[in-house]
């Protein structure tokens, strides 16, 4: 199992370095790299260099997540991964049971937050012509066309689009002991 962080994006609301903005004193990223890991066999960057980590380029061009989420599938492929349990660099707090909960038949997605998901390499083809083809990037239309499972989390996930949402997380999770 490949697992995945697509952090390639260009954080325009967010207004700096999302996947290094601190919280609890850590990049951002490295919260979402401590839950995601030890769920998966290997872990790659999508969309940007992480020391310590194999970045992949966002492929076949940049256009937001799905970018990301194509270069990982690709990359999953190529080293004999059937599965890429993915997710973006800003969404807190992870499941520990997410693989767990997102297994089943075909691609599965987590409600409400569609590159939280668990997707078959297999995929990376036809999603690299569905960008190629479509004027649509949004993970939402790929998340239908691909048939992907919505799936309830079994827990309230956070996704950090403003800075504004990073320090109203951060404070109520330091108040519930989460960082």
């Amino acid at each position: 199992m490949l697992g995945a962080i697509i952090a390639g994006g260009a954080a325009r609301r967010f207004g700096a370095d999302k996947a290094a903005a601190l919280l609890g004193g850590r990049a951002l990223i490295d919260h979402v790299i401590d839950a995601l890991s030890p769920q998966v066999d290997a872990l790659i960057i999508a969309g940007r260099e992480w020391d310590g980590y194999l970045s992949v380029d966002d492929y076949p061009f940049r256009c937001g997540p799905l970018s990301g989420l194509c270069a990982a599938l690709r990359w999953a492929n190529s080293q004999g991964h059937d599965h890429v349990l993915a997710s973006g660099c800003d969404v807190l707090p992870l499941p520990s049971d997410l693989l767990s909960c997102l297994m089943g038949d075909g691609p599965a997605v987590v409600a409400g937050q569609r590159l939280l998901g668990l997707w078959p390499s297999r995929l990376a083809e036809r999603l690299e012509a569905h960008i190629v083809d479509q004027g649509d990037h949004s993970l939402r239309h790929w998340a239908e066309i691909s048939g992907a499972r919505e799936v309830a989390s079994s827990v309230t996930l956070h996704n950090m689009n403003t800075a504004e949402d990073l320090a109203q997380y951060g404070a109520r999770a330091a108040q519930i002991s989460l960082l």
